[in-house]
């Protein structure tokens, strides 16, 4: 007897399996059921793979942006602060703070020649400035470590040193908009020379065609700055928790700072990327959604098909309930083949888009990512679980509650009417 209870606990488990795989007179119906499954894979596929493409260029926009700039910047009205080394041991003191480092901000005009480009240049001190950023990690050419007060040296960004046509040892001219002329005078540019001890490359356009560093000494005299520097840079241990510090620090400190966060500086990119990929989710969703709308005509198809068995299994005793349990089970086990088919085969392509994507720009002789308009000019995937735990139950419940109406329709056959003509 318990025997028998396993078995009719397993009969529309049984029943549904048996449906699905092909039989010799019914290969129309196999074929639609195998086109389901594809269906829903490639669905499955196409999410995984362009969440995860949304993902990687979502981190590489951070991390890149991150290399670069500092988590805090703490200065004082008219963006100068005095006294910056006693300012930088009374921050030292706050938790997270991981680094300090002063800078003299200014944006010029470099000219090499008969070519100019807009440059924003910023004073570093070379030993403090690799606490608090990575721009010495991106040198591609010449030393970071040569940027020595007094020697005017200086290191531009990969693009920028293409746009004015100069090399590491070449020199080039920083004009000056602010000059020293006497009351009544027309204002003319003053002009400073540099040498190019360095390129770096970041690979994102803003910073690589109009970033440049120099030493701040040099930067200080060039603007007659004194002591004074234009504020603080500072790396936190924790850069997600930089808008808590910078309220922490705003109310403990005795000097009142203007204190900004890289999160307010770049909020509306990352946005504007959380919205993309909010959209492209829910757009994405409707092919699975085509895939499950063929998974319910393919079931509605079945279940016409199979009039004569349904009222066969109805004579035999089987409930209308598990008769719905039957072609559920059908539906759930191609929406459970086709995702885990997608899954498997969106993971493998995420996993390897940055070798794919090359080889299809090169096949096409295409390049996909323009970095003028996307800032970065590769192609890199970062895969979440929780997306793809996301994508694969979505499908997955939605082909489950395709089979509703089939299955329920099924339910509905009588036997004498579908016996009638057999």
């Amino acid at each position: 007897m318990t025997n028998n209870n396993k078995l009719s606990r397993f009969l529309e488990w049984s029943i549904g399996w048996r449906y699905t795989r092909a039989q010799r007179n019914n290969r129309m119906v196999s074929f639609i059921s195998l086109a389901s499954i594809i269906g829903i894979a490639l669905g499955v596929i196409v999410l995984i793979v362009v969440l995860s493409v949304m993902n990687g260029f979502e981190n590489a926009m951070r991390d890149r942006i991150l290399s670069m700039i500092p988590h805090l910047t703490i200065t004082e009205e008219g963006n100068k602060l005095y006294d910056w080394k006693n300012e930088k041991e009374k921050l030292e003191i706050f938790p997270g703070v991981q680094g300090i480092a002063p800078y003299i901000y200014e944006q010029l005009m470099f000219s090499k020649g008969d070519i100019a480009n807009g440059v924003s240049l910023y004073g570093i001190d070379p030993v403090l400035e690799k606490q608090v950023s990575y721009v010495a990690s991106h040198i591609t050419k010449g030393s970071f470590d040569k940027l020595k007060a007094g020697e005017h040296g200086i290191i531009l960004g990969e693009t920028l040193a293409k746009n004015l046509g100069v090399d590491v040892g070449d020199n080039i001219v920083a004009l000056n908009p602010v000059s020293n002329a006497e009351a009544g005078q027309q204002s003319l540019p003053e002009l400073k020379r540099f040498n190019v001890v360095g390129l770096f490359k970041v690979d994102m356009q803003q910073y690589d065609v109009s970033y440049a560093y120099a030493n701040i000494n040099d930067i200080a005299e060039m603007f007659d700055m004194g002591d004074a520097v234009s504020g603080l840079r500072i790396k936190l241990s924790d850069p997600y928790q930089s808008r808590d510090i910078a309220y922490f620090i705003y109310d403990n400190s005795d000097t009142e700072y203007w204190i900004g966060d890289w999160t307010q500086e770049y909020s509306n990119e990352f946005t504007a990327i959380k919205m993309q990929k909010t959209m492209l989710f829910m757009i994405l969703v409707m092919i699975v959604l085509v895939a499950v709308f063929n998974l319910l005509s393919t079931l509605s198809m079945i279940v016409h098909d199979k009039q004569s068995d349904i009222a066969i299994l109805r004579t035999l005793g089987l409930t209308p309930k598990r008769l719905m349990g039957v072609f559920m089970v059908q539906g759930t086990i191609i929406g459970l083949f086709g995702t885990l088919l997608g899954t498997t085969l969106g993971l493998l392509i995420a996993f390897n888009v940055e070798n794919i994507v090359p080889i299809i720009e090169k096949a096409f002789n295409h390049h996909f990512i323009n970095p003028e308009i996307y800032g970065i000019s590769e192609v890199v995937a970062t895969i979440n679980a929780s997306d793809v735990v996301l994508i694969a139950g979505t499908a997955l419940l939605l082909s489950m509650l395709a089979t509703l109406y089939p299955a329920w329709k099924a339910s509905t056959v009588q036997p004498a009417e579908a016996l009638r003509y057999e």
